[in-house]
């Protein structure tokens, strides 16, 4: 045994006053009695009858297995589209999230949800532990009520802060591998997935860091398997009621939220009032037949919850299906490939394969983060290894600038400001302008191994040339990389108001401390970035 192991270990046994620990499996005894509040005869309903199906009916008869999708690119039209839904729906609500801020935005859209179990809509509502902190988050204290239920994935045994951390050293197999998972489901029948998770800093644009992400919304059969996927994380005996949190029972932890609510009603009586209007008029656009809809077939695919249960060994050879779908679609693509990847570190044998297309001549057009936007610096470090070899291929190379109003410094080496920043968070791409994958899945070794994931795959020409203009309008602000002829990086790019482009030599909006922070994270094994 390893002296670190003994040292946690040691540590771990430390007779601690108050410590509180909740189980990691649903096999534990203390949920013997464990009633569930919402059942699957809370489902016995057809999707198709639902107020929210009946404005696109037409639409969603006109032929087997049709879905529509409609891109949500900026944050409050994600938030904004929530809220909407959550008014719209007259049965169920399914939450699946990763990261759970306890911040205004995500307030407010407990509020929505809160108010629709009021109207009798059966609400679950499942989080990841480790992004969550669920202990303490408002999210936690809806599980009182009657029509809402709440679980907690892949917990963390004892709650004490001081034995937090150091049980990952004694599980550090299970408690490595997170619920990386998105979705928004309503009334079975149309459901949201995407990078984003709840929280302002996913929404609002004014927040200290933003991400830049993108969301879809869709409407018809894919729903099926996006509740198919969120039954089996929620009946998997990882998944722990919060009724045995005791920070989640508290009455009066309730009660002081449920007047946070009344007050921002009656305080900000103003806000509310235009808050109140702008949902009204999503709900309108929606029930108007205005939203910019595309039609088409789709697969929503998901990681098993087991996955996190896996052996090293076992997840370092697994391939479930949004691999292999992943591989499927590069093995037919004739053109071209246009992706948005946050967090980009394809691996050996994925530069391989994308060096074998490139060569074959689907051409690719990848963005992801530059060094100065991303927030996950050892990821960037492990990115540049394959850049070079990409570019050389032929691929068009871009990294995500930083704005102009988040910069300081001299004009010759800007630096971000690490209290405001734009991360792009993405996770889309457009296979030869006719196939859309967008999901919660990276493409690093992170998202293939060890965290479950989701993506939605949707055949739609109409649609995919949508997204694809997305992507193409991120180039516009983005960093073209190119080699000189020693193959060193050039960095060409504009930005508002310039006369002509500004050409680096090494990575823009960023200092020399940050660039020597980038080459000792080189150091950290790539498996785990």
């Amino acid at each position: 045994m390893s002296v670190l192991k003994k040292v946690s270990m040691w540590i771990l046994a430390l007779p601690l006053m108050g410590c509180t620990t909740v189980p990691t499996s649903t096999h534990d005894a203390r949920l013997t009695d464990y009633a569930p509040k919402v059942t699957t005869s809370d489902f016995n309903y057809d999707p198709y009858k639902t107020p929210i199906a009946s404005y696109y009916a037409d639409e969603l008869a006109s032929g087997d297995e049709i879905s529509g999708a409609t891109l949500i690119e900026d944050g409050l039209s994600a938030f904004v589209i929530r809220a909407a839904f959550a008014r719209m729906a007259t049965k169920t609500i399914d939450l699946q999230t990763y990261i759970y801020s306890n911040d205004f935005s995500s307030k407010v859209l407990v509020a929505e949800l809160k108010k629709a179990a009021d109207r009798g809509v059966k609400i679950r509502i499942l989080l990841d532990d480790y992004g969550t902190k669920s202990d303490i988050v408002d999210v936690m204290l809806l599980n009182q009520h009657p029509n809402i239920e709440v679980k907690v994935f892949n917990t963390v045994r004892n709650r004490s802060k001081f034995l937090y951390y150091p049980q990952f050293l004694m599980d550090f197999n299970r408690l490595n591998s997170r619920m990386h998972n998105k979705l928004f489901i309503v009334d079975n029948i149309a459901y949201i997935t995407g990078g984003r998770n709840v929280g302002s800093n996913y929404f609002y644009p004014e927040t200290a860091s933003n991400f830049s992400d993108t969301d879809v919304l869709f409407l018809g059969d894919m729903t099926k398997y996006a509740t198919a996927s969120f039954n089996d994380y929620w009946n998997h005996h990882l998944s722990i009621p919060a009724s045995v949190f005791p920070k989640a029972k508290s009455k009066k932890a309730l009660r002081k939220l449920e007047r946070q609510f009344t007050d921002f009603q009656s305080n900000s009586a103003q806000a509310a009032q235009q808050y109140n209007h702008i949902i009204n008029l999503a709900q309108q656009e929606y029930k108007n037949k205005k939203l910019d809809f595309s039609w088409g077939r789709g697969k929503f695919l998901a990681d098993p919850p087991q996955k996190v249960e896996m052996s090293m060994a076992e997840k370092e050879e697994y391939r479930g299906d949004i691999i292999r779908a992943l591989q499927h679609l590069w093995d037919k693509t004739n053109n071209s490939v246009y992706m948005s990847a946050a967090y980009f570190v394809p691996g050996q044998g994925g530069l391989e394969h994308m060096l074998r297309e490139e060569n074959s001549g689907v051409h690719m057009t990848i963005v992801t983060n530059s060094l100065a936007s991303t927030n996950a610096p050892t990821v960037y470090a492990k990115w540049e290894k394959y850049r070079e070899q990409l570019i050389k291929s032929g691929a068009d190379v871009y990294e995500f600038m930083v704005s102009a109003e988040n910069l300081r410094g001299k004009e010759h080496d800007r630096e971000r400001k690490q209290s405001s920043f734009s991360v792009l968070h993405s996770k889309t791409m457009v296979f030869d302008d006719d196939i859309s994958w967008i999901g919660s899945f990276n493409l690093d070794p992170r998202s293939a191994y060890y965290n479950t994931e989701n993506v939605a795959i949707f055949e739609s020409r109409d649609f995919a040339t949508k997204l694809r203009d997305m992507i193409l309008k991120d180039t516009q602000t983005a960093w073209h990389v190119t080699l000189d002829d020693d193959d060193n990086p050039i960095w060409t790019g504009s930005r508002p108001g310039d006369k002509k482009p500004r050409v680096y030599t090494r990575d823009p909006d960023t200092s020399i401390f940050r660039r020597m922070w980038k080459s000792l994270c080189n150091l950290v094994p790539e498996k785990f970035v």
